[in-house]
């Protein structure tokens, strides 16, 4: 991949500088021709995950074992792992991490989280911890945390570790990949945490867990003032698959879910990436309406990219066309943002 060549789409031959020469096609074919386009992005998947060792799809064994956490609800069979690269089946058992298996940091607050331009954590003075759990129920082709897909590389972090270091932290952020797959135990550890002080508890996250769960975890939230941001990679939904191998139905589910069932205010977010070539304004509308037709007081934040992973021949978001989609939202919302304005050409 070259930085700025021109790419041609296989399906209907269109060539420009903002077709991924991953994926192979271009926006129009993947909304006008998404039979032939997403059995190209599927080869595409499948390649990519193939040179991590982790399965190509969800695995769906029928004499395999059931996993529950999230979306992908993988049957594992004998000798194999789920879609996550976190679980396994050892002999008719489902191995999975009884500690944390992830990194963490600390951030000096005020941080540069998706959430810090309407967050009172924003203007605090201390630290965030920042939880960086490995493995995901999504494939990006466009990931900025790809590191974790190196499971072999993480930390082994029990419950008492992970809240002795919460101690000194304002506020704790779980982030990732995505801290879907192993949410029973930052649940667990996250309700020891608030057992014993008060910290505020935010998750960003693609929203793919068992709702279950995902509620659970927004009670923490919501009894901590924390926030819970829902990256909201597309709306439709040929697209989301295109882009992250998998389709967006449960985001959208457990989204709706959490704006239904907790009212307390900032405590949803959403942020997009604005992808050039394949996020543009229809589809910044069409989420904006989604949003609206909810809340039009959640606070939404359009993101600039730049190129990184398998879309490093990507160019960075330009100044107008953010502009374009920051005035496209706030058609219907509120509380708009532009975030990552550095990067903006």
């Amino acid at each position: 991949m070259i930085y700025g060549e021109k790419i041609k789409c296989c399906i209907c031959g269109n060539e420009n500088k903002e077709i991924s020469s991953t994926l192979g096609v271009c926006l129009s074919c993947i909304r006008n021709k998404p039979e032939k386009a997403l059995a190209k992005t599927k080869e595409a998947h499948e390649k990519i995950r193939e040179s991590y060792n982790l399965p190509p799809e969800p695995p769906d064994d029928a004499n395999g074992i059931q996993c529950f956490i999230c979306v992908n609800k993988c049957k594992i069979g004998e000798g194999r792992k789920g879609y996550c690269g976190l679980r396994r089946n050892e002999n008719g058992r489902l191995i999975q991490p009884t500690e944390g298996v992830l990194h963490t940091y600390y951030d000096p607050l005020p941080t540069n989280c998706c959430a810090s331009w309407f967050c009172p954590g924003g203007k605090e003075v201390g630290y965030n911890l920042a939880v960086f759990p490995f493995g995901c129920s999504f494939d990006c082709v466009f990931c900025q945390n790809y590191e974790h897909k190196f499971i072999e590389r993480a930390d082994r972090v029990n419950e008492d570790s992970l809240a002795h270091r919460a101690e000194k932290a304002t506020c704790i952020c779980y982030f990732g990949g995505t801290p879907e797959p192993q949410l029973p135990f930052l649940l667990k550890t996250t309700k020891k945490i608030l057992e014993n002080t008060q910290k505020r508890i935010c998750w960003e996250w693609n929203g793919t867990g068992n709702p279950e769960l995902v509620k659970k975890a927004a009670e923490y939230s919501h009894i901590s003032d924390g926030v819970i941001k829902f990256d909201l990679k597309a709306y439709d939904r040929n697209l989301n698959i295109a882009l992250t191998g998998r389709p967006n139905d449960r985001t959208l589910y457990n989204f709706r879910m959490i704006s239904e069932n907790f009212q307390k205010k900032n405590l949803l977010t959403a942020t997009t990436l604005l992808v050039p070539g394949y996020i543009d304004m229809e589809e910044i509308g069409k989420i904006a309406k989604f949003i609206s037709d909810l809340n039009p007081d959640i606070p939404y934040s359009l993101l600039a990219f730049h190129p990184d992973y398998k879309m490093n021949d990507i160019p960075v978001t330009g100044r107008k066309m953010a502009l374009e989609c920051y005035k496209t939202a706030k058609k219907y919302l509120n509380h708009v943002n532009i975030g990552n304005t550095h990067l903006l050409r």
